[in-house]
């Protein structure tokens, strides 16, 4: 049973483990913005220490919301960023960039957008297969030994990448697809775990886990729980360096995220539950 309900990123950066994707917020103008400003702040009472942000995530607006929402930032506050995807032309698809001169232009525009002199957690959104590894997070070095880069992190990474990058920085984070449903990153996470690098499983409640097998059902009856909560309960027992940063623009739905860090399987819970015939992955 994994009973702690903070972990150290960095060995420094204390957060509960049950932090905030803020993808999903509405960055527009209107009700919609002024409803994901009162789920930001609703997070933040609740006790989330670490939300989730990325530069592609409305090409800095889900930034700007957070600040509009959470400026001047609580001192125990962990907002973490993304950078190197370049905003693509009208009808493009977005690309990855990793190139030295586009990463200092990104980490700068995000210092200005978070209103931040440090972020205290920047990670790659994506690596760029085209610029060599080195290169990439070396710029990232710079802004750390700068100051301006608390602890740096990935995205998105194979056991074999996050080895390589671990010979030019010291990896804080690591942000992979991963769910009760979803475990194609079982190796990468079990790097994690042996290395004491905090995982952030992003989508960590699958579109399927509500309905995709009665041992889900069975399980959250059980614990008068629903099945998102039993999914994230387990993503918290699976391993201590797991941060699991569900999405939500709706208040109900993010009280019910963060109530399930009260929730404790049994071994006999987390014995059906790891036995679930995973669905194909999509």
């Amino acid at each position: 049973m994994t009973s702690s309900s903070t972990f150290r990123i960095g060995g420094e950066l204390a957060v509960r483990r049950i932090g905030f994707g803020a993808m999903r917020l509405a960055t527009g103008a209107g009700p919609a913005r002024e409803a994901s400003i009162a789920v930001a702040r609703r997070a933040v009472e609740l006790g989330v220490t670490l939300i989730d942000t990325a530069y592609m995530y409305g090409w800095g607006a889900n930034e700007e919301l957070l600040v509009d929402a959470l400026h001047p930032y609580p001192d125990d506050l962990l907002i973490a960023t993304k950078v190197a995807v370049e905003r693509p032309n009208p009808g493009e698809e977005a690309t990855i960039n990793g190139r030295p001169e586009f990463l200092r232009e990104q980490v700068e525009q995000a210092l200005r957008r978070l209103r931040v002199e440090r972020i205290g957690l920047l990670q790659m959104h994506r690596i760029d297969p085209k610029v060599p590894l080195a290169d990439q997070l070396g710029t990232l070095r710079e802004f750390q030994l700068d100051g301006k880069i608390g602890h740096i992190g990935l995205s998105e990474v194979t056991v074999a990448e996050l080895d390589e990058a671990r010979q030019t920085i010291d990896v804080a984070s690591v942000q992979n697809r991963y769910s009760l449903l979803d475990r194609e990153h079982e190796a990468v996470l079990d790097a994690c775990d042996a290395a004491g690098i905090a995982f952030l499983p992003w989508r960590p409640v699958h579109p399927a886990a509500s309905t995709a097998t009665a041992e889900i059902a069975a399980v959250a009856a059980e614990l008068d729980a629903t099945a998102a909560q039993i999914a994230l309960a387990w993503l918290l027992d699976r391993s201590p360096v797991v941060l699991p940063i569900p999405g939500t623009a709706s208040i109900e739905h993010l009280e019910e995220n963060v109530a399930a860090a009260s929730l404790r399987l049994s071994d006999e819970q987390r014995k059906r539950l790891d036995g679930i015939t995973l669905p194909t992955v999509e």
